[in-house]
């Protein structure tokens, strides 16, 4: 079985599009095969909108253990010099490079601090 937030990833929608248009909370994966080559209307003109530039859904990872999560980009990320788990220490990523000095961005992801070094 796969979850709406899946089928929204796999579909690369939103998880309100999905909500909206009548995907279940949990479906087969031959419900979203079938989904995916033979797409409704809505999911047709959603592909065709598309233009690239925006991502509907990043992984992010973190930079010391691993650790990866799937979500819906915010518009106010800046472009991370690294990532990390809210729980490490900053000291378990490299120094900044010389000359430049480091900020850390809170709330990214479920849990994930964005380090900005500039």
């Amino acid at each position: 079985m796969v979850t709406r937030r899946e089928a929204a990833q796999r579909l690369d929608i939103p998880l309100e599009m999905a909500a909206r248009h009548g995907i279940p909370s949990r479906l087969s994966e031959a419900e979203l095969a079938e989904l995916d080559s033979a797409p409704p209307a809505w999911l047709i003109q959603s592909r065709a909108n598309r233009t690239g530039k925006k991502a509907v859904w990043v992984e992010l990872s973190c930079d010391v253990c691993g650790f990866t999560e799937t979500t819906r980009p915010k518009k106010w990320w800046p472009d991370f010099t690294y990532l990390t788990c809210s729980h490490h220490d900053p000291d378990e990523l490299p120094d900044p490079a010389a000359g430049k000095s480091r900020t850390e961005v809170d709330g990214v992801g479920s849990g994930f601090i964005g380090i900005v070094d500039e």
